[in-house]
């Protein structure tokens, strides 16, 4: 029997290959990131980062722009690095959509009253035939959006170093190296434990690749003089 057949009975996702969002998802998704950006609001209400803001908007509108940036910060690392996983998944046709955690959103924002941040605002959910290979693949999608836009704070840095602007991408390659060493762990659940048992070269060079950007960093650019 032709193998094509076997294949569309694997296809549980009815926009096969499409990005595809529920009303539920979109709902989760939303509140997900309001809450993530309201926590990290909080955490750096007392940095000199709220003072960046208040000298260029002023007093009465430095919380805004506070917002504003962490909301554009969690929409690019932790919102696209889900639909890393969702999309993947949805390319192999599988079912794929965001659920937000409840008691995970609640510690989110208690835990940013105290000066650190327990993210853990939901998960992708994934139903179909998956094997290690599939797997894999879709477990490396997530950690490699982090690996990607972790770069892309580490030149945004170097390349407008001196302006006070520098200040979102040294925030952008902090956050999503972290992101990336930290889901690059081979502990499970985490993304590294998927990607170390289905091709451990691919797992070494994605540690490498994340750990080289987090050192960079933490060590290399702070010695630069941020203005």
């Amino acid at each position: 029997m032709d193998d094509r057949y076997y294949d569309n009975l694997q296809r549980v996702n009815p926009g096969f290959g499409k990005p595809r969002f529920s009303r539920m998802e979109i709902r989760d998704i939303l509140i997900s990131v309001v809450v993530l950006a309201i926590a990290f609001t909080i955490l750096y209400r007392s940095s000199s980062i709220l003072g960046f803001f208040e000298y260029h908007l002023g007093s009465d509108m430095k919380y805004v722009g506070l917002f504003g940036m962490c909301f554009v910060l969690v929409v690019v690392s932790f919102l696209f690095h889900e639909f890393g996983h969702k999309f993947t998944a949805q390319r192999f046709g599988l079912w794929s959509e965001f659920r937000m955690w409840p008691l995970g959103l609640v510690l989110t924002l208690v835990t940013s009253l105290f000066g650190f941040l327990f993210a853990s605002p939901g998960a992708v959910m994934i139903s179909g035939n998956v094997d290690k290979e599939r797997n894999g693949k879709i477990s490396i999608a997530g950690p490699a959006v982090n690996i990607v836009l972790a770069a892309i704070g580490i030149i945004g840095c170097f390349t407008i170093n001196h302006s006070g602007w520098t200040i979102f991408f040294l925030m952008l390659g902090n956050l999503n190296a972290f992101l990336a060493v930290f889901n690059l762990l081979p502990i499970p659940p985490l993304d590294g434990s998927k990607i170390f048992g289905w091709r451990l070269e691919i797992w070494i060079a994605a540690i490498a690749v994340a750990g080289i950007e987090l050192y960079i960093m933490m060590f290399g650019l702070p010695t630069l003089y941020w203005a």
